[in-house]
């Protein structure tokens, strides 16, 4: 037996989801923010960026430090400091008033404990420290009066800047 046919709002809405001019968020020659790109474009081709200007410095125990309790060794990519940082600077662009303490519980992970069960470990408190200062220092952050840090304009900039550069490089694609 057929099912009755859809409601006419329903309808208006599937032509609407089904047509190819329709995207919700991309729209042709609106601006690119950072909410526009997948987080893993953004986050990589930022890293990128932060390594290659040489202005962000990294510690010298970079190599030896581990990013939480709950691991046993530290990172595999050379690289990781910069995409952390990149990371911790969308975070920041996408909900201000973060600080040490939020950004270790986003950044943690499980802790295993043998027979006993996983618990959630945070992550290290001085590598988010430090790439916080660093991206104060880079003006891309900066202290919010209510507590924790907000994205400085500055830092907006050049965040939508690099973001609107993955947009183009993904339609290219």
């Amino acid at each position: 037996q057929p099912l009755p046919p859809p409601p006419p709002f329903f309808s208006f809405a599937l032509t609407l989801r089904r047509s190819s001019s329709y995207k919700p968020s991309i729209m042709a020659g609106a601006p690119k923010t950072v909410k526009d790109v997948a987080s893993h474009e953004f986050v990589t081709a930022y890293a990128a960026y932060l390594r290659s200007t040489g202005k962000f410095e990294t510690p010298t125990w970079v190599d030896l430090v581990k990013t939480g309790t709950g691991k046993e060794l530290s990172p595999y990519d050379p690289d990781w400091y910069y995409i952390r940082a990149a990371s911790v600077a969308r975070q920041i662009y996408l909900r201000g008033g973060r600080g040490v303490g939020g950004l270790r519980k986003r950044y943690g992970s499980k802790v295993r404990r043998g027979s006993r069960p996983n618990l959630h470990g945070q992550a290290s408190g001085s590598i988010i420290r430090h790439i916080l200062q660093q991206l104060e220092i880079l003006k891309i952050v900066g202290k919010d009066p209510k507590g924790g840090r907000k994205i400085t304009d500055d830092g907006q900039r050049d965040l939508d800047r690099i973001a609107g550069r993955c947009a183009v490089v993904g339609q290219e694609a």
